[in-house]
């Protein structure tokens, strides 16, 4: 899994400042040997260099997202205002990417775009460049970023309903737990399916189907916080990852392990259950135009929850206690989401 930027390798002056810890970060950029990086480890010798240079691109890689980096991308804007600002960023810095890249100042953006890590700087073809010479810059620039969306979405995202796929939560699910074994970080695996989903196929086809789907797909996201991982794992099978930050704390990239640091909770995850049961209960509610008068109330979920490390210390252990739970809740009359090892399960509502 892998972000592409293209870059015009025929500009022989385009300049492109990287920041930040880049081997560690895992940024590619062996294919773009005519083009200018200039790497910088930290934010204050960045600043120096832009200060005597006008880069095309200034590429962040962010340790943390608070107040100290919004000023720093300001004073960047200040001195470099034609740049493009970028931030590239591990799975679960995504939210606060988001916010930033929404964020304006003097009415622009902190950041024009963001790009999950690991990335790979391209040069653009000769042939690409025969296609679109012809073209207006901010055409190009617009098929440029179709382009590369499209390239995004097909790695990361289900076609279908456009919560991320079986490949991208494995992957955040590996690095989420890694960090959490350094760091005061819950996480939570949920799989859960649709109950009785090929009955609904079989009696009204597959165009329901991937309604119902489309549907459940959405309003997971809404019960959801914005920093949960949704995804669709396969058929009607969906997995949610959701994880906690220490209170009070900001997105860390690499936090020291040594410091501030406290004992991973391994409660019963009060807050996750809430969660899932507010969505299978307005799952339950959810109306079915397509169903006709029977289309009200009869959607429901059955689903498995398994928690780090208590259940589990890697991705396939978390799946497989997840699974047991989902099968659990199933023998004991589905419309249930079960929590692995523990006597007190939520019961049907």
């Amino acid at each position: 899994m892998q972000s592409r930027i293209t870059i015009d390798s025929y500009n022989k002056d385009e300049k492109i400042l990287l920041i930040g810890r880049v081997e560690k970060a895992a940024v590619d950029t062996s294919d773009c040997a005519s083009i200018q990086f200039h790497t910088r480890p930290n934010m204050p010798d960045a600043i120096v260099a832009a200060s005597t240079n006008q880069f095309d691109i200034i590429a962040v890689i962010p340790d943390d997202f608070n107040e100290n980096l919004a000023s720093a991308l300001k004073t960047l804007r200040k001195i470099n205002p034609k740049s493009k600002i970028l931030l590239l960023t591990q799975m679960w810095q995504e939210p606060k990417a988001i916010e930033f890249s929404a964020s304006a100042f003097n009415g622009a953006k902190l950041a024009d775009d963001y790009y999950i890590l690991p990335v790979s700087f391209t040069a653009k073809k000769s042939d690409e460049k025969r296609a679109t010479e012809n073209l207006p810059d901010t055409e190009l620039i617009q098929q440029q970023r179709q382009r590369i969306e499209i390239l995004e979405k097909l790695v990361m995202e289900d076609e279908l309903t456009g919560v991320r796929n079986r490949r991208f939560v494995r992957e955040f699910l590996r690095q989420i737990t890694a960090r959490a074994s350094r760091e005061s970080l819950q996480v939570t695996l949920l799989i859960f399916d649709i109950d009785n989903f090929k009955q609904y196929n079989d009696l009204y086809g597959h165009l329901v189907g991937d309604s119902i789907l489309k549907q459940a797909a959405v309003l997971m996201q809404k019960c959801c916080r914005k920093q949960d991982v949704v995804g669709r794992i396969g058929g009607d099978e969906f997995a949610v990852v959701f994880w906690n930050l220490p209170s009070g704390k900001s997105i860390v990239l690499d936090a020291d392990p040594k410091t501030e640091r406290r004992r991973i909770e391994s409660e019963h995850p009060t807050q996750v259950i809430n969660i899932c049961e507010r969505f299978r209960r307005e799952l339950n509610k959810t109306d079915l135009p397509a169903l006709g008068a029977e289309g009200k109330g009869i959607l429901a979920i059955s689903g498995g929850l398994a928690t780090f490390p208590r259940d589990g210390s890697t991705v396939e252990e978390l799946s497989a206690q997840a699974d047991k739970a989902l099968l659990e809740a199933k023998r004991s009359g589905k419309n249930r989401v079960y929590l692995i090892g523990r006597e007190n399960n939520q019961q049907q509502a």
